[in-house]
């Protein structure tokens, strides 16, 4: 089986924070919207199933003791790997069809069952992602029959106890073997293990109890959010089949690429650029963030890829909205490659101002050591 440690390209003893950041890394790089390569599909799976069972506390020790046994039941519904119960159990566990083994299977069928969860990939504009906002979505997902109440009988009618099995959702069978006589025990063919014949169904949803319908909701997206962040929709999963709780709707977030900002971390990254007069002389400009447009000082003398920071202009903190990263603004120098006869005299004075040294009608010498064309 796959190591989910592997998987992620980190190792056992990793952190929560550096295993959050591996994944994210990779669901950029996997993500079937941006990479089409054959298997990258199946890449992008086996990366959200490893932080499924990494990124949760409980889960992760599971797995470090059992491995892919001890998570074997998916999001929502993962089942637990109990080794205390004795040599009894372990015995039934390998001869599930004999002594009682499938008697405590059905018992467990006939009663509630919590329905399946749900999972929906949502793409955000990178604004949504900072500030985050109410998002409405459209799902579909199993919600019990009202026409019948969820017991699949046609208004008017019952279920009736199953003839079959007499309403124990069971059948049992007598087995002779050298060792001895042993009883079968299997779910009961007629019923399913409900116990109950439904003669006359529900013609909503055919008796199942369930019906698939197409439902709208308003989630809140919390401020911050990234790729990969996952959200959890209580009770909007499948519903649950006699009488169970329904299950979970998991919207997992996927955020666009910005035309002009990267983000990294709570920080947002851009670039501006302006005249190697600004540069040197100074100046003072607009700049997009995404706040809207702010004012940036541009120190006199300032060189080329110098980082600017527009403090409290970055991304809001998960969970604590009031606290903000920065906006790092990198400094692109422009260079011109062709000045006029006025602009090459200027600066041909100021080369000798300045004692600089320049090349038969150029002026690099005054430049060059500042500036990269």
């Amino acid at each position: 089986m796959a190591d989910y440690y592997q998987i992620l390209g980190v190792s056992r003893d990793t952190d929560k924070e550096e295993i959050k950041r591996a994944y994210r890394r990779l669901a950029r790089k996997y993500h079937p919207d941006v990479n089409k390569e054959p298997g990258a599909e199946e890449r992008f799976k086996e990366i959200n199933r490893a932080y499924e069972v990494l990124s949760e506390p409980e889960l992760r020790a599971r797995y470090d003791r059992f491995g892919e046994a001890g998570v074997s039941g998916g999001p929502g519904g993962f089942q637990d790997f109990d080794i205390s119960s004795g040599f009894a159990d372990i015995f039934e566990s390998f001869f599930s069809g004999f002594s009682g083994g499938m008697a405590g299977q059905a018992g467990r069928r006939r009663g509630p069952v919590r329905g399946d969860d749900l999972r929906l990939d949502l793409k955000l504009d990178f604004n949504e992602a900072v500030f985050g906002g109410d998002k409405e979505i459209r799902i579909n997902h199993l919600e019990t029959c009202t026409t019948c109440d969820g017991s699949g009988a046609k208004p008017g009618t019952r279920p009736r106890t199953c003839t079959t099995c007499n309403g124990s959702g069971q059948v049992r069978r007598a087995t002779r073997t050298p060792f001895g006589s042993f009883t079968q025990v299997s779910v009961c063919p007629t019923c399913n293990g409900s116990g109950q014949m439904i003669e006359e169904k529900c013609e909503d949803c055919g008796g199942s109890g369930n019906k698939q319908v197409t439902k709208k909701l308003k989630i809140s997206i919390p401020a911050g959010v990234d790729n990969g962040t996952r959200l959890r929709v209580s009770g909007e999963g499948d519903s649950g089949q006699r009488g169970g709780v329904p299950g979970d709707l998991y919207v997992y977030l996927f955020v666009n690429e910005h035309p002009e900002f990267r983000r990294d971390g709570i920080n947002v990254l851009s670039e501006v650029r302006i005249s190697y007069l600004q540069a040197i002389l100074g100046s003072r400009i607009e700049v997009n963030t995404v706040d809207g447009e702010e004012e940036l000082v541009i120190p006199p003398g300032t060189q080329p890829n110098t980082v600017l920071k527009l403090e409290s202009r970055g991304v809001p903190r998960l969970g604590n909205p009031v606290s903000r990263g920065d906006h790092l603004i990198s400094i692109l120098v422009d260079i011109p490659a062709r000045i006029s006869a006025e602009e090459r005299e200027l600066l041909e004075k100021l080369a000798k101002l300045r004692g600089d040294r320049i090349s038969k009608g150029g002026i690099e010498g005054l430049f060059g050591g500042l500036f990269n064309k």
